[in-house]
C-alpha cells in the first residue's frame, strides 16, 4: 500500500502540473498537446490509485469513489473528443455515457439523502455529491446528443474537449488544494489564497468558452484552435 500511497501522490502532483500548463499554454501548441497527455496519463494513474487506496483503508469510498470515476470519465472523453480512437470509438462513447449517468445519478441520491438528514450523508457534506452528479448527468446527456448526431466538429468538438478536461483539473485541484489543505504548510494555509489556483480554473474555462461561442468564422481564435487541433 506504500508503493500505492507514492504513485498516487506522484501522479496527482503531476496532474496538477500538467494540468496549469495544458490549461495556460497556447491552445493547439506541442508543449499543449505534450502536456494534455501528461495530464490524461497521470490523472488516470492517480485515480486508479485513490480508488485502491480508498477501498483499502474505508476512507469515504462513498465520495472517493464517484470522484475518481467521474474524473477518469471526463479526461478519457475530453482525449477522445480531439483524438478519437478508429476502432470501437462508438462502443467507447456508449460505455462511458453509461458510466457517467449510473455515477451521477447515484451521486444525486446520496446529495438528497444528505440534504434530507441535515445536510451530511454519513458525515459527509452534500455539494460533492450534488457536484458529481450533476456533472455525470449532464455529461451523459451530452455524450447521448454526440451520439446521436453521429459525433461532433468544429468549435462544438472543442468546447466538449475544454470543459471535460477543465472540470478533470477543477476536481483535481480541489481536492488538492481544500480537501487536503492540512498537508499544506500552515503558512500557507490562508484559505483565500488556496481558493485562488481553484478558482481560476473554472474561470479560464469560461473564458475560453466565451472566446470559443458560436459566431461566423472571422479567422478568430476559435478558427486558429480548430486548425491545430
Amino acid at each position: 500500500m506504500g508503493a500505492t500511497l507514492v504513485v498516487h501522490i506522484v501522479a496527482g502532483s503531476l496532474g496538477l502540473i500538467s494540468g496549469f500548463v495544458a490549461l495556460y499554454a497556447a491552445k493547439g501548441a506541442a508543449l499543449h498537446r505534450r502536456a494534455g497527455m501528461i495530464f490524461f496519463a497521470v490523472m488516470l494513474t492517480m485515480t486508479a490509485t485513490g480508488t485502491v487506496i480508498a477501498a483499502a483503508r474505508g476512507a469515504a469510498p462513498a465520495m472517493n469513489i464517484p470522484a475518481a470515476l467521474i474524473t477518469g470519465y471526463l479526461v478519457v472523453t475530453g482525449l477522445t473528443t480531439v483524438r478519437p480512437p478508429r476502432r470501437a470509438a462508438r462502443w467507447v462513447a456508449l460505455g462511458a455515457m453509461i458510466v457517467a449517468a449510473a455515477v451521477g445519478l447515484v451521486s444525486l441520491r446520496f446529495g438528497v439523502e444528505a440534504i434530507a438528514g441535515g445536510g451530511k450523508r454519513n458525515g459527509l457534506p452534500a455539494f460533492p455529491f450534488l457536484l458529481f452528479g450533476v456533472i455525470g448527468v449532464l455529461a451523459s446527456i451530452g455524450d447521448l446528443r454526440m451520439l446521436r448526431a453521429g459525433g461532433v466538429r468544429g468549435v462544438p468538438r472543442l468546447r466538449r474537449h475544454l470543459w471535460r478536461m477543465c472540470f478533470a483539473l477543477f476536481i483535481a485541484s480541489m481536492s488538492f488544494f481544500l480537501g487536503q489543505a492540512d498537508e499544506i504548510p500552515e503558512r500557507l494555509r490562508i484559505p483565500a489564497l488556496l481558493a485562488v489556483p481553484v478558482l481560476a480554473v473554472p474561470a479560464t474555462m469560461l473564458y475560453w468558452l466565451w472566446r470559443l461561442r458560436p459566431r461566423r468564422p472571422t479567422g478568430n481564435a476559435s478558427v486558429r484552435m480548430t486548425e491545430a487541433v
